[in-house]
This record gives structure tokens, sequence and C-alpha cells, in this order.
């Protein structure tokens, strides 16, 4: 399994728990928990980005997943009220598109090994066949 794999299945879940906790926790509670997700998302992408190992796209995305969380880590400081839950309810719907797209791009950039099983007769049958 590729790492990216397993930080794109915690972003999308982080996303999740965001799209969630915006609706169910207080305006207090859930800055907080914002500004929390905000740091975990940056700091699962930032180290992803320099390393060259993986595609133009999925860096690219890496970027952008950054982006998003250095933008959520302002917005859980910034604003208030109505707006930050709509704010978190908005950056962890994105996460969440931006790691299902993450892990699209990994489903189609895994190497497929298509095995085939090659029916030979044996020696036996082909005696008994006349073929040599």
């Amino acid at each position: 399994m590729r790492s990216r794999y397993l930080t794109n299945s915690v972003v999308l879940v982080l996303g999740g728990f965001l799209a969630v906790a915006s609706m169910a926790f207080g305006v207090t509670v859930f800055t907080w928990l914002l500004f929390g997700a905000g740091i975990a998302t940056l700091a699962l992408a930032a180290p992803a980005v320099k390393v060259d190992s993986r595609g133009r796209a999925q860096r690219g995305l890496d970027g952008l997943i950054g982006l998003l969380g250095a933008w959520t880590i302002v917005a859980s400081m910034v604003f208030a009220g109505a707006a930050i839950t709509w704010l978190g309810f908005a950056s962890g719907a994105a996460l969440i598109a931006l790691a299902f797209i993450g892990l699209t791009i990994h489903e189609l950039s895994t190497e497929r090994v298509v095995h085939s099983i090659e029916v030979h007769s044996s020696a036996r049958e082909r005696e008994l066949a006349g073929v040599r």
C-alpha cells in the first residue's frame, strides 16, 4: 500500500468529521476543532508536496489540500458565528472532494497485474494423439 492512499484516506475522514462537526457542535467548540483540523491537514499535505516520487497530478492535489488547510486555519481564527459554521462545513466538503479525487488518482495509477493461465497438454496426451 502506498502512503498516498493512507494520507488521502485520513484527509477523507478528516473532511467528513469537519462536515458533521460543523452542524453538531457549538461555535466555540467547532472553532477549535476547525483550527486543529487545519493544522492536521497542513501537516499531512506539506511533506507530500516535496516528494518527487509521485505524479504531477497528486503533487498538485497535495498543494491544493495544503492551501485548503492553511485557509482553514486562517478562517477559524478570523471569522465567528454562523460564518465559521458554514466555512467549516465548506472546508470539510472540499476536503472530502479532494481526498476522493486523490484516491481515484491512486487507483488509476496503480499497476495492474494480469495473470493468465496457459494450458499445455502433457507428454502422455501428445503421445496418445500421435503428435510429437
